[in-house]
């Protein structure tokens, strides 16, 4: 590849890069139905037929943006290897992670609010994107309760569901009292409680 022809991919992919970071916003604010391609391109300072080139529909623009949100996220769900210890840590440090972000907190709340409809273009993203975080939180309180930590009478299953309930009530919260609620508090509580040993 030329200098040149570097250089233009460089550009390309910031733009790119841009193009999502103000969707995230814009979605945030309005949801993706109320969000238009036109306004986000606007805030990019670019023409219409501009960002259509880099994302030729507003579906495919959702899945970039929703793609972003999970390689950000990824590091911290995936608790491969990690002991239940380490993995209910990490699911208490993306609390924190997500104290710090309020755009990203704000499209997750209204984008997971309206792909509860079947026609929404997020629906099926969700509905995985919810199994998953279930199963993650699950085998973390299993792994926890192997290792003894896990007080007694505690099914790991209930307390995934739980968690994952907690967590997305805590955002909405969070979100509606101008970020005065302490989300990672509030988790790193109830987690413990639910522990043998200090987290």
């Amino acid at each position: 590849m030329t200098a040149g022809a570097q250089h233009g991919y460089e550009k390309g992919r910031a733009k790119r890069r841009e193009i999502i970071d103000r969707a995230v916003t814009l979605f945030g604010e309005a949801g993706y139905r109320g969000a238009s391609l036109r306004e986000i391109a606007a805030r990019c300072g670019i023409s219409h037929p501009g960002l259509l080139h880099h994302f030729p529909t507003k579906e495919s623009l959702l899945l970039a943006v929703l793609e972003h949100r999970d390689e950000v996220d990824g590091k911290w769900l995936s608790i491969d290897g990690a002991t239940g210890m380490e993995s209910l840590r990490r699911l208490v440090g993306l609390v924190s992670l997500n104290a710090a972000r309020r755009g990203i907190v704000e499209l997750f709340a209204v984008l997971s609010a309206e792909a509860t409809s079947a026609t929404h273009p997020a629906h099926d993203y969700f509905v995985e994107r919810y199994r998953t975080s279930v199963d993650t939180f699950e085998q973390a309180y299993t792994r926890a309760r192997d290792e003894g930590i896990l007080r007694p009478g505690i099914d790991p299953g209930t307390a995934g569901r739980q968690l994952v309930a907690l967590m997305d009530g805590l955002q909405v919260q969070w979100l509606l009292d101008d970020c005065v609620t302490d989300m990672a508090g509030i988790v790193r509580a109830h987690v413990q409680g639910q522990l043998t040993v200090p987290l």
